[in-house]
């Protein structure tokens, strides 16, 4: 490995445009997508600090866009034209609700929806309807929630369990150091806590066909293929527990049409191959090397096909050469062994699924999963398309969701991002197989490595070691228990504003939930307009003993204390113990009130901020 800059490139800085301007040939799908009526039954409730907007399902749909105009004097002012909470990619959401706190306080809107069949397309909007959010008083609103402890419940989805993303895998191997920290040490270590800490399975990476790893070369024209590289890393990776998503790509410089079209300061290249036979022998042999080194447990491991090739920026070919790459990967694989999953089309922004559906029901290419990304929102529902396609036993794959696209954000760094991802993951359970964080860690190095500690990284552990808000999320997640309970919820700011998931372990003891979040990224430092009191009653539990575990801005955020410790560069030797105290949250056992077999538990909810509840089993 080579050593790179410790800083990007200065306009790494600023918002990375290849990730969200898609490419040339991207025009939407020609497989009859269906215009979908609006969508009916559109409410929207006044709240502090925030307007929840509420409507029905539209079949067919796998989001909904929500739209604003001004009100004045009575009179909508201007277009209705979609509401940008700020997340940089899709602003569709799958949800058949909204929380919009983008607007001025007090303020009149009108408010319309549009149902979302492919996410180029947009439906009609409904009728507006007008609503102003309430200001802040000097009364905190009070949300209160109820929970059965003994209620019949249902196996609970844990769809972040499945999948992380990681920087190339290459990476496990080497020994430069960022911040003053080996760089493979470091990542393999990130990688071996997020499994045993949360119960990830699997890991996704880009390049593992990249000549970093010497996989295939050239000699007087003959291809020469080499994995002992790929053998090393997953060695490593699977040390750990966890297995490999095998993502095949980028090209060998040697294979590829144009070398020169590459991506990242790591210049993976981006070309199609220059000879189509040899990249079906190149597949075939990586899996079948697989296959022969690792045993049947590769049977297990998901194969996708490239890395969003519908930006330009990761694909330098058309769209037909990204399709007959997909039928000749996916081949190459199935004549290893047919029961190996093979999927794709991995792409930016939920595009290009179906297109991929489609060119796969007319060319019989097998596709065991669909795979795409988002961030900024949570992931659209996929299940629509895959029925109407004719694929509905195929799973959904999310193998990047993120709270932004964009390298060195300071959202990535702070609480917001945390109840962020607690939303997200509850929006998808039950109908995402898989929704995969990216990434794993702050060595990462796209754009360049990490010039600072808090540089706005992807990574739910910092250089260092740290643990970030997103990863305490996380943890808080991976405690809940395997059957979720039913949560009665009211008060201003419920089942919207502030959020719960409600559970019973194995032994009878509970794990709840509770977070305050929104969308809006203008809002990722706090509102107090949207703090909440949290009153929560626990039927059938007086007596047994609560603990509460706090996440906010003031527990558990490695921001404020870096603040607080004046670091705004690399920590001095002395300030990474001080670090650690974020590294772990404090959970903490509270008084509760008792109100006939109920336990009560009161507490002040930030935004943001979230909040585990346990109550021993009784």
């Amino acid at each position: 490995m080579t050593s790179t800059s410790d800083h990007p490139p200065a306009d790494a800085r600023s918002d990375w445009e290849a990730r969200i301007a898609l490419r040339s040939d991207e025009t939407g799908t020609t497989d009859g997508t269906p215009v979908l009526a609006p969508p009916p039954g559109l409410t929207a409730l006044a709240g502090v600090g925030h307007v929840r907007l509420a409507w029905s399902p539209v079949p067919g749909a796998v989001g909904y866009l929500v739209h604003r105009a001004p009100v004045a004097d009575g009179v909508v002012s201007g277009e209705l034209t979609p509401v940008d909470h700020l997340g940089g990619d899709v602003l569709s959401v799958p949800d058949t609700w909204y929380v919009d706190t983008t607007g001025e306080p007090s303020r009149p809107y009108a408010y319309a929806v549009a149902a979302v069949p492919e996410v180029t397309v947009t439906g009609p909007l409904c009728t507006p309807v007008t609503c102003a959010s309430l200001p802040l008083t000097e009364s905190v609103p009070t949300v209160e929630l109820a929970v059965d402890a003994a209620a019949t419940g249902a196996p609970l989805p844990r769809p972040w369990q499945p999948m992380i993303g990681s920087e190339r895998l290459s990476q496990l191997l080497c020994t430069d150091t960022s911040g003053g920290r080996e760089i493979g040490a470091e990542l393999l270590a990130a990688l071996r806590r997020i499994r045993d800490e949360v119960g990830v399975e699997t890991v996704r990476a880009h390049s593992i066909l990249h000549d970093d790893l010497g996989v295939y070369r050239e000699v007087d024209g003959v291809p020469v293929l080499d994995f002992s590289g790929v053998d090393r890393v997953y060695d490593l990776l699977l040390a750990t527990g966890l297995r490999p998503v095998v993502e095949i790509g980028f090209m060998p410089r040697d294979l590829a049409s144009d070398p020169e079209r590459t991506v990242f300061q790591y210049r993976g290249v981006i070309s199609p191959p220059k000879d189509w036979d040899r990249w079906a022998e190149l597949v075939r042999a990586l899996v079948a090397h697989l296959l022969d080194r690792y045993g049947e447990e590769v049977l297990g491991w998901d194969f996708e096909v490239w890395n969003e090739a519908n930006l330009e920026v990761f694909w330098s070919g058309t769209r037909d050469e990204w399709m007959r790459l997909y039928d000749v990967t996916a081949r190459a694989v199935k004549d290893v062994d047919p029961r190996i999953p093979v999927g794709g089309p991995s792409s930016a922004a939920a595009g290009w699924v179906d297109a991929l559906l489609g060119h796969a029901r007319r060319s019989g290419a097998p596709v065991d999963f669909v795979s795409t990304h988002t961030y900024g929102s949570p992931p659209l529902d996929l299940r629509p398309t895959l029925a109407r396609f004719g694929f509905p036993q195929a799973r959904i794959l999310w193998t990047e969701w993120g709270v932004t696209p964009t390298h060195f954000h300071p959202v990535n760094d702070g609480t917001s991002a945390a109840t962020f991802l607690l939303s997200g993951m509850r929006s998808a359970a039950g109908r995402v197989d898989a929704l995969s964080y990216w990434v794993a860690s702050d060595h990462f190095e796209e754009l360049g490595r990490p010039p600072r500690l808090l540089h706005g990284g992807f990574g739910l552990i910092t250089v260092g070691g740290i643990a970030k808000p997103r990863y305490h999320a996380l943890r808080m997640l991976s405690r809940l228990g395997e059957i979720e309970l039913p949560v009665r919820a009211g008060g201003d700011g419920a089942e919207g504003l502030v959020q719960s998931w409600a559970s019973r372990r194995a032994d009878g003891g509970l794990a709840i939930l509770v977070w305050a979040h929104t969308l809006d990224q203008s809002k990722r430092d706090g509102d107090a307009a949207l703090a909440r009191r949290l009153r929560l009653v626990v039927d059938g539990a007086a007596g047994r003993t609560v603990t509460v575990t706090r996440l906010d801005r003031e527990h558990g955020d490695i921001t404020t204390l870096a603040a607080r410790l004046g670091i705004t560069e690399w920590p001095a030797d002395e300030q990474w113990g001080a670090l650690r105290a974020v590294d772990e949250l404090a959970t903490e056992k509270v008084e509760t009130a008792t109100e006939g077999g109920a336990a009560v538990v009161e507490l002040h909810l930030p935004q943001p901020g979230a909040v585990l509840i346990e109550v021993a089993e009784g």
